[in-house]
């Protein structure tokens, strides 16, 4: 039996996926000292409605509260022994949310970087790093994640052992990467290495792509080197909505609803099968993502000059 995620792929053309966690959950009172997760607890009111949000504003996946939720990061906030608590309860809540929408909306178990520097560089082990993502994708699975999903990842090293741990979890999941300085990853990795990375994996993700950097414009410059790669796997676009300030208190992003609705369709016909927001974006920037995407006919594949026209340009020389 196909996974949800591959079931939703195989009857539409586009999924489009959630938007941001902490932006909006900073924005309902979290401080910023205080890691996301620990709301899965101490406030499973505010991330019920932030599962509810994107729901309501027509996303088809949304991520679970999880991203910082290994036991390095949460060792920072002297809860490395609730990896399972957090990532159970914010599973867990995103499943009876789903379950409640009416119609099919994935679970996507969200598991972000461990923060710490792989071997040879740094001191993180393949095995350790392999062990912390393997205890965070079973909770999740517990929860009820119906698909892993992991992002914001810069390293191949980092990247293996994800897979490595969905594979242990018997869980479908989805790689990402984020593609920040003038092309590349912080550690140097290329979009051409990563579409020839997840075709050598023993467990390929279902579908593959970027997430987060420094802007949509150069976002989708990275998603046209996906496509031209000549990799045929479902292509993820996940981009930011536009820089952030702080405005009364509250962080904002200046991409407008109108910018990442632009956004959307550009992904869509760049090829893109699952568009998402990621930093920055609220349902309002999605409920203008989805009315684009279902109002607006499929076009030509945009070039960067109307990329960068309709998204502002782009922040970098590309160095590849």
């Amino acid at each position: 039996m196909p996974d949800s995620l591959s079931q939703l792929l195989a009857s539409r053309d586009w999924i489009m996926a959630d938007g941001a966690t902490g932006t909006n959950l900073f924005n309902m009172g979290l401080p910023s000292n205080v890691a996301p997760e620990l709301w899965n607890a101490d406030r499973p009111d505010a991330v019920r409605r932030l599962y509810q949000d994107a729901v309501d504003a027509g996303a088809d996946l949304f991520l679970t509260n999880t991203f910082g939720g290994n036991a390095s990061r949460l060792r920072l906030q002297g809860a490395a022994h609730r990896v399972r608590e957090l990532n159970l309860a914010g599973a867990a809540m995103a499943r009876d949310v789903a379950d409640a929408s009416g119609r099919k909306v994935v679970v996507a178990g969200n598991i972000g970087p461990t923060g710490e520097i792989m071997a040879p560089i740094g001191t993180l082990s393949h095995a350790r790093a392999v062990e912390m993502f393997h205890e965070q994708a079973e909770a999740l699975k517990e929860g009820g994640a119906d698909i892993l999903w992991v992002e914001t990842i810069s390293s191949e090293q980092e990247f293996r052992a994800a897979a490595e741990a969905a594979r242990m979890a018997d869980m479908p999941w989805c790689g990402m990467m984020s593609f920040d300085t003038a092309g590349r990853t912080i550690m140097g990795v290329t979009s051409a290495q990563l579409s020839a990375l997840v075709e050598r994996l023993p467990n390929p993700p279902v579908a593959y792509g970027a997430n987060c950097g420094v802007g949509a414009a150069d976002l989708l410059r990275t998603v046209r080197d996906f496509v031209a790669s000549g990799n045929e796997r479902p292509i993820i676009a996940k981009g930011n909505a536009g820089i952030p300030h702080l405005e009364a208190g509250s962080l904002h992003y200046d991409g407008t609803p109108e910018i990442m609705a632009d956004y959307a369709w550009l992904a869509r016909d760049l090829g893109v099968r699952i568009i998402g927001g990621c930093c920055g974006t609220t349902r309002d920037h999605l409920r203008a993502m989805r009315d684009v995407l279902e109002s607006r006919p499929a076009g030509p594949r945009p070039s960067l000059e109307e990329i960068a026209g309709r998204l502002g340009g782009f922040s970098a020389i590309q160095t590849i």
